[in-house]
């Protein structure tokens, strides 16, 4: 009588064979759409922030138009500071929706030192991303001259420009997911759920593509020149798109 291999009548008839990876289903290792944390202050801080961005942007226009290198270096550092008081209450920081909870010590057991608030340091995840920030903005500044901006001229109104679009799209998404392959994969092909973040991104991109538009019609109006109307488009961009990313389209995926 043949004996029967209990190794062999207990695998599942769907498992690979020797050598075959298995590949993940649909909609497996997919990103997450990142949710505002839950809190009454972030709530207030998610509506207020959009409105003291265009705030500051409408007091500046005038200076803008005059002289565009000292008006966009000049609010640099107040548009980071903004950028990061909205990350710290309004988004997880990347690696706090993966870390494990603590565990309840039992009754007479003594607490390990260094076990609570186990979790991302924010003042490092604040310095990583001001710093990929900064270095996605070289990236875009050669993305703006492939798409026409000039190129032995005006080289630091183009770089404060991709500076702008960095710390506003490129910030809240490098503090809330991290370096993440998997996240940044879907981010740079458009395949990621829409949240605010990804959304203010998305916005921001559209919006400079859009404010582009004026500049070579023949209006002869001094808010045409470069790059006064990109700038614009950013932030005009970057808050549509954030508040359609956080409300009737988050979650959804577009690609």
């Amino acid at each position: 009588m043949a004996l029967l291999d209990p190794v062999s009548m207990s695998s599942p008839a769907n498992k690979p064979k020797a050598g075959e990876v298995s590949k993940p289903k649909d909609g497996e290792m997919r990103t997450q759409a990142v949710r505002i944390i839950a809190t009454p202050q972030a709530q207030v801080v998610r509506h207020v922030h959009g409105v003291l961005l265009l705030s500051l942007f409408y007091l500046r226009f005038n200076v803008l138009v005059v002289d565009p290198v000292t008006a966009m270096s000049s609010a640099i550092p107040i548009i980071a500071a903004i950028q990061i008081a909205y990350a710290i209450t309004c988004l997880p920081a990347a690696g706090s929706q993966t870390s494990k909870p603590a565990k309840k010590s039992r009754p007479g057991e003594k607490k390990k030192p260094g076990v609570e608030g186990v979790g991302p340091n924010i003042a490092v995840t604040i310095f990583i991303a001001l710093v990929l920030s900064g270095s996605a903005s070289l990236g875009l500044h050669v993305i703006l001259v492939l798409f026409g901006a000039p190129f032995l001229t005006h080289v630091a109104h183009t770089l404060l420009c991709s500076t702008h679009l960095a710390i506003l799209g490129f910030f809240p998404l490098f503090y809330s997911r991290g370096v993440s392959n998997t996240d940044w994969l879907e981010i740079l092909s458009a395949r990621a759920p829409f949240d605010e973040a990804f959304g203010g991104l998305v916005g921001a991109c559209v919006g400079a593509w859009l404010g582009a538009v004026p500049i070579p019609l023949d209006w002869d109006r001094e808010w045409q020149k470069w790059p006064v109307t990109i700038l614009c488009g950013i932030y005009a961009g970057y808050l549509v798109g954030k508040l359609i990313g956080g409300t009737v389209a988050f979650g959804r995926r577009f690609g």
